[in-house]
């Protein structure tokens, strides 16, 4: 296979462009249960960084899609789990060992607000179901794999809450 450089692909009029942000608005918060909990026990700034993952990974989607063009997401991050200790209940706990892991996963609820006003409810989550799957993961494997497939089916239209 032959290789070409950028340079001259382009004078070949070929362009390469990053892919288009949603024109769908984002947001993402916290629950007020989770908060407390990322407080006491995994700390605020893992959680922090879920949610912001969260709208990064919904944003890539959306944008990949056109799905949901010109409408508000305002997205919950209801619950996580880890599957290894976090940072602060190692600091917490000396005893505990980052050799520990167990099932985690999480939980993502909100809506999709049309640019007609039309609402749809959202609603998401998953949690691992088998230990052994868990024993190679990192601290928030399971969490970021369930935002990512939240993500990508509700880039697709696949996330929409039972009533």
């Amino acid at each position: 296979m032959r290789m070409m450089s950028l340079a001259t692909l382009a004078a070949l009029g070929v362009v390469w462009s990053a892919p288009a942000l949603a024109s769908a608005e984002v947001r993402v918060a916290v629950a007020p249960k989770l908060q407390a909990k990322a407080e006491q026990k995994y700390g605020v700034r893992d959680v922090d960084r879920l949610a912001a993952s969260l709208r990064r990974s919904v944003e890539r989607e959306l944008g990949r899609t056109g799905a949901y063009d010109g409408a508000r997401l305002e997205l919950t991050l209801v619950d996580v789990k880890p599957n290894r200790p976090t940072f602060k209940e190692l600091g917490d706990r000396p005893g505990l060992s980052f050799q520990s892991f167990g099932l985690g996963g999480a939980q993502i609820e909100g809506r999709a607000i049309g640019p007609d006003g039309s609402v749809t409810p959202l609603s998401y989550s998953w949690y691992e179901s088998d230990i052994r799957q868990a024993a190679h993961a990192s601290t928030w494997s399971d969490a970021e794999q369930t935002i990512n497939r939240f993500a990508y089916r509700l880039g697709r239209g696949q996330v929409i809450a039972e009533r």
